[in-house]
């Protein structure tokens, strides 16, 4: 059974940069559709970034060059390269993978002088 695991997060200053990592165990991240969401208390969660099975990275209009999603097929990681993070970017960060319809518990960031 795959199980999806992120890491990465963490506290950052406004303007830093963190690069997050999704970790699938029991099965590769290629051929399948792949999403970064956040998730902020008391709000929708916001999709951030996909990358569709044909390895063409669709990030989000509103966050182009701060949300860069990529694949490693190798390593079985789908990661979240963040930059110029702004105070209005904590949240808890998931990764999902559509082929088996699951997110990962999440990675927690913070954004604060």
């Amino acid at each position: 059974q795959v199980q999806l695991v992120e890491s990465g997060g963490g506290l950052v200053q406004p303007g830093g940069s963190l690069r997050l990592s999704c970790a699938a165990s029991g099965g590769g991240v290629s051929s399948t559709t792949l999403r970064w969401h956040r998730q902020t208390p008391g709000k929708q969660r916001d999709l951030i970034a996909t990358m569709s099975a044909n390895a063409v990275p669709d990030n989000s209009d509103s966050v182009k060059g701060r949300f860069t999603i990529s694949r490693d097929a190798a390593k079985n990681t789908a990661d979240l390269q963040i930059n110029r993070l702004k105070p209005e970017h904590p949240g808890v960060y998931y990764c999902y993978m559509s082929r088996i319809n699951k997110r990962g518990p999440g990675t927690q960031v913070i954004v604060s002088p």
